[in-house]
C-alpha cells in the first residue's frame, strides 16, 4: 500500500504566488502547531517549517518559520520525528 502525503497549497503574502506543498511532519510545541513540509513527494529536496498564526476566512494561515532559534529548535524536533530525514539548517 502506498501512502500519499497530505497535500496543502501554500499563498505567499506579498507576491501571492500559490505553491503546493507535501506534509512530511507536523508537531506542536508551546501550543503552536508547525508542518515541515516539501514540494517533492518521494525525492530529495529542500524542506519548509511552516508555523501557524492564525485563521483568516475559514482558512488557517501558516508562514515560513525563519526565526533561527525557533528554527534550530523545531528542526531538531522534526529530526527526531523523521527517521530517515538528514536535516540542515
Amino acid at each position: 500500500m502506498v501512502h500519499s502525503m497530505e497535500k496543502i497549497v501554500f499563498a505567499d503574502p506579498v507576491t501571492e504566488e500559490e505553491t503546493e506543498f507535501f506534509v512530511v511532519e507536523e508537531t506542536q510545541l508551546g501550543g503552536i502547531r508547525y508542518l515541515l513540509v516539501t514540494e517533492e513527494e518521494e525525492a530529495d529536496c529542500e524542506a519548509y517549517i511552516l508555523k501557524e498564526v492564525g485563521e483568516a476566512d475559514g482558512e488557517v494561515v501558516f508562514e515560513m518559520l525563519e526565526e533561527e532559534t525557533e528554527l534550530a529548535s523545531v528542526g531538531k524536533v522534526f529530526a527526531e520525528l523523521v527517521e530517515d530525514a538528514d536535516v540542515e539548517y
